[in-house]
């Protein structure tokens, strides 16, 4: 990752956000706790993760660099989606709590279109907070998949929606052609949205689970054909420069 690109003037370092960003997530997370009885094992999960957060922006981040209000915009829905994440094992035992669980993540879902619109008015693009909204994307994806399966509204199959992402990263690691960039897609973001949105209406409270079982599977037969045509471009392409 490049943060250099139209990375903004010399300010508030990425430090000082990350801590009112850490409170941000512990008050969320100490608050499922207290209000819906939920195991202290989420904080764990919560602080687990938003380490691995801290320690990634700190590494690819240009010390004493301002951090950008897009990047800002960006971890607020970073402290959503980890709360989200570390409480959705436990979605069935929300009772009415559900539906704010719901809000928040919608909530998060709404900010996903608001820090790259930030980051084009202010010329503040770069390679890093791109990337960081992709991998939060991610993470959202695969917490509301969990929340579908605590809450019985589809079979664990529905994980493959979360997972299928994860499974392509870890296969370019042994498949240097599948590492390479695609070109832009409308196909590939229709079907994102559509995952997407039929994970949020599955979480809903009053949606059925037959419901929900059969837009999620539309959702992964989609999600599987678009990455099949992904990964055979990629590899004609590789093969095409193999044998030019």
């Amino acid at each position: 990752m490049d943060p250099n690109e139209n990375s903004g003037s010399i300010g508030v370092p990425p430090s000082l956000d990350l801590v009112w960003g850490l409170t941000l997530t512990a008050f969320l997370c100490l608050g499922a706790v207290f209000f819906w009885a939920l195991p202290d094992s989420l904080l764990y999960l919560a602080g687990g993760l938003y380490a691995a957060l801290s320690g990634c922006v700190l590494k690819y981040w240009p010390t004493g660099r301002d951090f950008g209000w897009a990047n800002r915009v960006t971890l607020l829905r970073g402290a959503m989606i980890i709360s989200l994440f570390a409480i959705a094992p436990y979605a069935g035992q929300l009772g009415p709590g559900l539906w704010l669980y719901s809000i928040v993540a919608l909530v998060a879902l709404i900010l996903d279109g608001v820090d790259g619109s930030i980051a084009r008015k202010t010329d503040s693009r770069t390679t890093f907070g791109a990337r960081f909204d992709m991998e939060l994307d991610a993470l959202l994806i695969l917490g509301l998949c969990i929340a579908v399966i605590a809450l019985e509204r589809a079979g664990i199959w529905v994980i493959a929606l979360g997972l299928m992402r994860y499974a392509f990263v870890i296969a370019t690691l042994s498949r240097a052609w599948l590492d390479q960039p695609l070109p832009d897609s409308f196909r590939r973001k229709t079907v994102c949205v559509w995952q997407v949105v039929t994970l949020m209406v599955a979480i809903v409270p009053p949606v059925p689970p037959l419901f929900a079982s059969a837009t999620l599977a539309i959702a992964l037969v989609l999600l599987a054909w678009s990455f099949f045509v992904d990964v055979r471009w990629l590899y004609q392409r590789s093969f095409y420069h193999e044998t030019v």
